[in-house]
């Protein structure tokens, strides 16, 4: 790998609601301070399924950025940027089109997954078909180490995967590599040196994985070395070529399923949504109307907290001597429904308070975001432009 990089992105919604936050954000809060981190608006992803209705894209980037920084994302430790300003995406996407197999895109399991969720809408259309290969080019770009998804996401991972070592396979020929290799070797220092040419062998005669391990994380920290040299090396120790992509790893999450206030998964479109940044009367509302336990019918009738959508959200929120009240109280009939939410909604609005606060200097002052992302868009291309110097030389369209 190139760096420990974490790369991941949302598709603009617009306002986010706390599933969103406990199912990804709280994860990229905590990534931020272990990793260097890219966040990125997925605005070109939006149009794989909305192409007719882009009049709401703008609107909902800027919401969606503003429930980042409000759910703790530090733009000074993580770099928050929008797709389409970075427009070498477009160009990795492309090129990266004339070597990946039609066939790859057709097997990912959310291609025909997505077109039966959505069979109202016309996704008969390339920017479909390759939404993968434009995932693939938003992570590959960045020479991502890690992306955090869900376990439903990993075969995306898998065929960016498949992307990279397809390139590098077909255009990490370099003439002279080995040569070239040898040399920047010895750009290592004797002993470094020494203890790299141990380790390929240990890794190609042995296939020693802590060899591999013990080499990339050499290479990684070896101040002298440029990064076309770095590339080689990298591919030298693992008896392949010039790695041009590095292949990133999944980084599982731990599975979050924020229930809504009707006991599903919460989502938009299931009208059972909390936003982050809901008014406190609102939350308060939705909250004491929730169905519970059917069995329940008077005060006195004893429930079933496995029966009853509050419990799910008792298990988010509250702590073991809270839901410990809660198993006896309702089964005895000791307490009442509206006694059992109360918890509930004052944990869910202490937890909002937080999203306000970090919230409101950006809605009293819009450049401040506006400021943010232009930063972040500017680091981020940087990269992008340094990936696809090295890309474009691969594949001979490199005329200086």
């Amino acid at each position: 790998m190139f760096t420990e990089r974490v790369v991941s992105g949302m598709r603009p919604t617009g306002a986010l609601h706390l599933g969103h936050y406990h199912g990804a954000l709280k994860n990229w809060v905590r990534l931020q301070s272990e990793h260097p981190c890219l966040f990125f608006v997925a605005d070109w992803h939006a149009l794989t399924t909305h192409y007719d209705s882009p009049d709401v894209i703008e609107r909902n980037v800027w919401d969606m950025v503003v429930d980042w920084l409000a759910a703790g994302i530090d733009p000074q430790q993580s770099v928050l940027f929008i797709q389409s300003r970075v427009p070498e995406h477009a160009e990795l996407h492309l090129l990266l089109s004339m070597s990946t197999p039609l066939g790859w895109l057709e097997r990912v399991p959310t291609y025909k997954d997505q077109q039966e969720k959505l069979s109202d809408r016309d996704l008969a259309t390339y920017g479909f078909l390759g939404y993968p290969l434009l995932q693939a080019a938003d992570i590959l770009m960045y020479r991502a180490a890690w992306v955090p998804v869900g376990e439903d996401q990993v075969p995306h991972i898998e065929i960016t995967r498949e992307i990279a070592r397809r390139f590098n396979h077909l255009f990490g020929r370099e003439p002279g590599f080995e040569d070239k290799a040898r040399e920047a070797v010895k750009k290592l220092g004797s002993k470094r040196a020494k203890l790299y040419q141990e380790l390929r062998t240990r890794y190609q005669e042995q296939g020693d994985d802590d060899a591999l391990a013990q080499g990339r994380e050499l290479l990684e920290l070896a101040q002298n070395l440029g990064m076309a040299d770095r590339e080689r090396l990298f591919g030298w120790l693992e008896g392949s070529r010039k790695i041009i992509l590095a292949e990133p790893q999944a980084l599982l999450t731990e599975a979050s399923r924020m229930p809504g206030i009707d006991g599903q998964k919460m989502s938009k479109s299931y009208g059972n949504a909390i936003a982050m940044r809901e008014a406190p009367e609102s939350v308060t509302k939705k909250i004491r109307t929730m169905p519970t336990d059917p069995a329940r019918v008077r005060r006195t009738d004893p429930g079933d907290p496995q029966r009853c959508p509050v419990w799910q959200l008792h298990q988010v929120y509250s702590d073991d001597d809270t839901r410990d009240w809660v198993q006896k109280g309702c089964r005895s009939a000791g307490i009442g429904c509206l006694e059992c939410k109360q918890p509930v909604i004052d944990a869910i609005i202490a937890e909002q308070q937080q999203f306000h606060e970090r919230a409101q200097p950006y809605l009293d002052d819009p450049s401040l975001l506006r400021n943010i992302v232009a930063d972040g868009c500017e680091k981020a291309r940087k990269m992008a432009q340094e990936t696809m110097r090295d890309v474009r030389e691969a594949m001979g369209l490199s005329y200086d």
